[in-house]
């Protein structure tokens, strides 16, 4: 699901003279918009779990007795990646309110399909392993937004271990692996905990340059929101892989 990059955005940004307050401006309203797609994710998450016929829309019995995605549970677990392609790469050409919509939608479409999570492991541990991973993420962020030193190549790094990762967990998917998808999914943790620090560095840095008015900075805060977002999620989902107790 990460499809972030940050060289998109460094052309539509400019110096300015309080660069200190306009990147704390900046990162306040990005993480007002990643908590609010977080809040509608979990909303979303919990009333299709909790009703039964909005989760018989998700999931549904198998001839084997047990349950299965239905046609709507695969389109909700496999849409986000064709929003997070879309607003990864529609920058220049999707408006600011087209980016809003895109980017909740992208956040109720995540909410559904992690309504299923409730029937793989118990709510105790979904529970703790949420509060670890926003721990995580906080000490990350402040370590990110403090730091003198240049985590570019750092985060560089990162990325081609997530993308080698990702393919190793498609094809595991077909292999079916235990012992290989829990190796894969502690990597996973160790990369966005480390994707954390240079995201939050690369939109300190965003913040001191990009003008305080306009669609493209109100596009540049979705944009960050996304990216936290989606880091969030990532280090949650793969932390509750290695942590999780099962029902």
């Amino acid at each position: 699901m990460e499809n972030n990059k940050s060289g998109y955005v460094y052309d539509n940004v400019t110096q300015l003279d309080d660069a200190a307050a306009s990147s704390r401006k900046y990162l306040a309203d990005v993480f007002m918009w990643m908590f609010g797609a977080l809040a509608i994710s979990a909303i979303f998450a919990y009333e299709f779990f909790v009703t039964p016929t909005l989760l018989s829309l998700i999931v549904a019995p198998t001839v084997n007795g047990g349950l299965g995605l239905t046609t709507l549970g695969y389109v909700a677990m496999f849409s986000p990646l064709a929003f997070s392609l879309v607003i990864s790469f529609g920058f220049n050409r999707i408006s600011y309110p087209v980016m809003i919509a895109l980017f909740l939608t992208y956040a109720i479409a995540i909410g559904i399909s992690f309504s299923v999570i409730g029937l793989i492991y118990t709510s105790a541990s979904i529970f703790s392993v949420f509060i670890t991973a926003s721990l995580l993420f906080g000490v990350m962020a402040v370590m990110g937004y403090t730091t003198k030193q240049d985590l570019t190549k750092f985060g560089s790094i990162l990325y081609m271990v997530f993308i080698g990762m990702f393919i190793a967990s498609m094809v595991n998917f077909f292999i079916g692996s235990a012992q290989f998808g829990y190796i894969i999914s502690f990597i996973f943790v160790a990369v966005f905990i480390g994707l954390t620090a240079y995201h939050i560095q690369m939109l300190k840095r965003i913040g001191e340059g990009v003008d305080q008015d306009g669609a493209t900075r109100g596009k540049l805060v979705i944009i960050g929101a996304f990216t936290l977002y989606t880091t969030f999620i990532n280090l949650f989902l793969s932390l509750l892989r290695v942590f999780g107790s099962r029902r």
